[in-house]
């Protein structure tokens, strides 16, 4: 472990400690020049060429437009064609429509080929959309391409800190945080040092930092991600109550940040108001249905009695999934924990190694250590929930995981052990598992006494 120097206004935030950045979701950077693209990817236009048609500020679909209509009659702007794939990458990430990647694809091409040397623009593009189709070992030879291009531009370094993070290279990651500090100690460096810091069990540093990157925020979409990442942090800690306050806080800034919606849900589940969260589910899922949010519906509709509907949500996200696989952003990790859980663990196996291969991040270990449990194979699967529990990351998931499988095991006192961590850091992590957390617990302190 090494320390991350993070050099804010006058010191203000003087030491960052870490060794990875999370892997449920890739925070965002920055393309100079193009977007400036908050850390969530929430996307502002650049200004457009001289003489092209300016899109109202925030609107996304209008800036698509202005683009492609300057394209048109401009086919060898390079600039303007990278410009259009990170809008298009921003418009999958909103919408969840993944058709948006290979059309990104073709216009970072269209670049590449206008100005095949030179064009950072096209290779950090590249990376950034590698990383949002999951494909990150693409993303790392186009990120490691940018650096090697230039080394002293502080966009390279986010694709290259949220690549390395997925691969589970840690350390490289540390090194291209603290690089990205170094160059530009703002708002994309301080909240992939949060997620760092978070994942190392820092909470309460992680909270600085990502209070930082707030100060930093200039637009409703920064702000409301930043507040929805300390929502999550709350939420990690089991304290509903205030986690619901910072999710509803990321609403109020930006209506339409659907992590935050998303957040609101399971909070107002967590606290009993099932109404409200199924509200919420629904209108997610409706708008934006990531194969994550979908399986998060299923699993409170079916903690409530309501199976026909919990699978009719699950054949939903098999659908969703199958799109986002046609589409070249393939979700193994979801779909190997939805079929862990709700289909044939088997098949769960399958996806989470073939994702293991891919990348070795905390994230997948934790995951196919647990498929390999339900397979029958707890043995196997408790060398990977050692595996997720080594960068000290205190979720509630991977505690209970870890928990079930040594109870499996006949290993008591180290299950008991787990599934009281996983309830004491959030009795409400989940509306179908922390009840079987609760019920494990029960079964073992009722035969041993204790």
């Amino acid at each position: 472990m090494r320390a991350v120097r993070a050099v804010g206004e006058r010191g203000a935030l003087r030491r960052v400690v870490a060794t990875g950045v999370a892997g449920a979701v890739v925070v965002g950077g920055a393309v100079a020049g193009l977007l400036a693209l908050g850390p969530d990817g929430a996307l502002r236009p650049a200004p457009p060429p001289r003489g092209a048609q300016a899109a109202a500020p925030g609107d996304l679909g209008a800036a698509i437009a202005a683009r492609q209509k300057w394209l048109r009659g401009h086919p060898a702007d390079a600039a303007s064609w990278s410009a259009l794939a990170t809008a298009y990458v921003e418009q999958a990430r909103r919408g969840a429509d993944p058709s948006y990647y290979p059309k990104a694809q073709r216009a970072l091409e269209r670049s590449l080929a206008a100005r095949p040397s030179g064009n950072l623009d096209a290779l950090i593009g590249m990376g950034a959309l590698a990383n949002a189709r999951h494909d990150f070992a693409a993303a790392r030879v186009w990120g490691e391409r940018a650096r090697r291009a230039a080394p002293e531009r502080w966009p390279v370094y986010p694709v290259l800190v949220d690549t390395y993070t997925q691969l589970g290279a840690y350390g490289k990651a540390t090194a291209a945080v603290q690089r990205l500090l170094d160059l530009k100690p703002a708002l994309p460096a301080f909240a992939r040092a949060g997620y760092e810091l978070e994942m190392q069990g820092r909470t309460e540093e992680a909270a600085a930092a990502l209070r930082r990157a707030l100060d930093d925020a200039t637009v409703p979409a920064e702000r409301s991600f930043c507040l929805h990442r300390l929502g999550e942090l709350e939420w990690e800690r089991g304290d509903a109550r205030a986690a619901l306050a910072r999710y509803e806080e990321a609403l109020r800034a930006d209506p339409d940040a659907h992590p935050a919606l998303a957040g609101r849900a399971k909070a107002r589940a967590a606290l009993g108001d099932t109404g409200g969260a199924l509200a919420d589910h629904r209108r997610l899922t409706e708008r934006v249905p990531l194969p994550e949010y979908v399986l998060e519906r299923g699993e409170l509709e079916e903690s409530l009695g309501k199976k026909g509907e919990a699978r009719r949500q699950y054949d939903v996200l098999r659908a969703e999934a199958a799109l986002f696989e046609a589409n070249g952003a393939g979700d193994d990790l979801t779909l190997g924990l939805f079929e862990a859980d709700h289909g044939r663990p088997a098949d769960a196996v399958r996806h989470l190694e073939r994702e293991w291969q891919r990348r070795r991040s905390v994230l997948v270990a934790d995951a196919l250590g647990w498929a390999l449990h339900r397979a029958g194979r707890s043995q196997e699967g408790l060398s990977y929930a050692r595996e997720a529990g080594r960068l000290g990351w205190r979720r509630a998931e991977f505690a209970y995981h870890r928990g079930e499988i040594e109870r499996a095991l006949g290993m008591r006192d180290a299950a008991r052990g787990h599934l009281r961590e996983a309830l004491r850091l959030n009795p409400h992590f989940s509306p179908l598992r922390a009840p079987a957390a609760r019920r494990a617990l029960a079964s073992l302190e009722g035969t041993d006494g204790a």
